[in-house]
């Protein structure tokens, strides 16, 4: 069990706990707002543990952040204890997949969640490109969402998200429309963690949405991106990289962070 009201001191709610539509955007607002995307505990060969004690105590009562995995699973039995019918689904990425390379797993958790009849998607663990907003799955209109316009196109198998970048739709990830058990989340979540072709393994990855500005962090490279505004980009050196850490992310910089922080800069400029 999640202990809600730590929960919503996290994200700064304090509104209505109704399962219905207004809580969800409001929540889906907060949550990535205040609780960053990072994979920091993957690079030092901690693990990822699944188990829903070990994620509250790292995500809320630790102030970490983490990835999709503790992110959704965290938001997944918020909603159940909140009264929503909710359960997840996988979703394959192909955000700016190169054409003549094969695709990669089914490795992104997402959330469909019942309203009134009506299915929607929730996300809040995607990284630079977090949902901001619950979006409705079943309309292929186009939904705008506090920073980008976002819109489904349906297949036999499921959905393909599509964002709107500059001008250009570009497909974000392809969501399956089998509900997964928690053994698929543990497999997808051990290769993603442990396997060496995973990204998560070779990369500091770090993401935080408030309403007003997107912040995201790719090893050493930092990019600002407020909401209609231009981008703000800058590569670091370790001490600034524990900075931002702290003032983007809300992260206090552990000790044993530091020498992680400067091998990634010297890999990023070697």
């Amino acid at each position: 069990m999640i202990h809600l009201q730590n929960y919503f001191d996290r994200i700064h709610y304090q509104g209505p706990t109704t399962p219905e539509l207004s809580t969800l955007q409001a929540i889906h607002a907060l949550h990535p707002a205040y609780i960053p995307f990072e994979n920091i505990d993957v690079l030092l060969d901690r693990g990822i543990s699944l188990d829903l004690d070990n994620i509250q105590q790292k995500l809320i009562d630790d102030r970490r952040g983490g990835y999709c995995f503790e992110q959704n699973a965290l938001f997944l039995e918020v909603l159940k204890q909140l009264g929503f019918e909710a359960e997840s689904l996988m979703a394959r990425t192909v955000w700016r997949h190169p054409d003549d390379t094969p695709l990669g797993p089914r490795t992104h958790q997402v959330l469909k969640v019942r309203i009134d009849g009506e299915w929607w998607l929730a996300d809040v663990g995607y990284g630079g490109l977090v949902l901001t907003d619950p979006l409705r799955l079943e309309t292929e209109q186009e939904q705008q969402g506090k920073h980008e316009a976002f819109r489904f196109k349906t297949h036999d198998h499921g959905w393909m998200l599509q964002v709107n970048i500059q001008g250009q739709w570009e497909d974000l990830y392809n969501i399956g429309s089998q509900p997964q058990e928690p053994i698929d989340m543990e497999v997808a979540n051990w290769f993603t963690s442990a396997s060496p072709n995973s990204k998560f393994r070779h990369n500091l990855m770090m993401a935080r949405a408030t309403p007003d500005t997107r912040y995201a962090l790719l090893n050493n490279r930092l990019t600002i991106r407020p909401r209609n505004g231009v981008p703000e980009r800058r590569e670091l050196n370790p001490e600034q990289l524990a900075d931002a850490l702290e003032e983007c992310f809300g992260l206090k910089v552990e000790s044993d962070w530091m020498p992680l922080l400067e091998r990634i800069v010297e890999k990023a400029n070697s």
